[in-house]
């Protein structure tokens, strides 16, 4: 049933998105000419890698500094690029990877197999389901570039304050997925680009509602700031 509500949605959603996409995508290629597609290598369900897609927001081969986290600010990031991820447009062209089965519209976000090597075993639980477009952490998350702007190291400051509740919320996640949270969860999605607050207050009461630790519904909450947290399954900070 997810399967055929991912394909369905997806292909509606291309369908629908289709003129906005062609019209960044050239406004992307116009600025460099260039490729407005960013197409890399990200690991899935049962650690198979696969191809996915976005509109590209950087610069041609930002990939070549190999650091994988993005700050606000990140001088790889073009001015069209600045404008794609603030209403978070490149996110729209991973439904082709939704559409032929790559990933799912809700599910934990794909990493890199640089940062997926250093999940610990109870993090692995996340390559057993297809990864997706949005879910708990996506939302709660959404700010990563302002959390990591200012940081010498957006690497170890991802690991170290937003990887720990990030995958936390995503084993929660899979721990409690089903079409009628996966719809509350696209319908959040598209909310939270209005009232992020009013869907982190959502989140709140449905971690509480499937009796999520405390611990997580306060970093779900974001009322405090982040600080160096070991990730599941570990006691030492990375």
């Amino acid at each position: 049933m997810k399967r055929l509500f991912d394909f369905l949605v997806s292909l509606t959603g291309l369908i629908i998105a289709s003129p906005i996409l062609l019209v960044v995508a050239f406004a992307v290629w116009l600025q460099d000419r260039h490729s407005p597609l960013y197409i890399a290598p990200r690991v899935g369900k049962d650690e198979k890698v696969f191809q996915m897609v976005k509109l590209r927001s950087m610069i041609v081969d930002a990939a070549a500094s190999k650091v994988d986290s993005t700050a606000k600010g990140d001088r790889r990031i073009t001015p069209v690029g600045a404008l794609i991820r603030r209403f978070k447009l490149d996110e729209l062209m991973q439904l082709w990877n939704v559409l032929i089965g790559d990933m799912s519209l809700v599910g934990p976000r794909p990493n890199v197999k640089r940062e997926t090597d250093l999940y610990t075993t109870v993090e692995r639980k996340l390559l057993s389901v297809r990864p997706g477009i949005t879910d708990f952490a996506s939302v709660v998350f959404a700010d990563e570039g302002d959390i990591l702007e200012g940081h010498q190291d957006p690497d170890l400051a991802y690991n170290q304050l937003i990887r720990p509740w990030k995958s936390r919320l995503s084993l929660h996640y899979i721990d409690h997925q089903s079409l009628r949270l996966d719809l509350k969860l696209i319908m959040a999605t598209a909310v939270a680009i209005v009232s992020r607050q009013a869907v982190l207050n959502w989140i709140v009461r449905e971690l509480c509602h499937t009796e999520a630790p405390h611990e997580l519904i306060q970093a779900a909450s974001r009322e405090k700031a982040l600080v160096p947290h070991p990730p599941p399954g570990s006691d030492h900070v990375t």
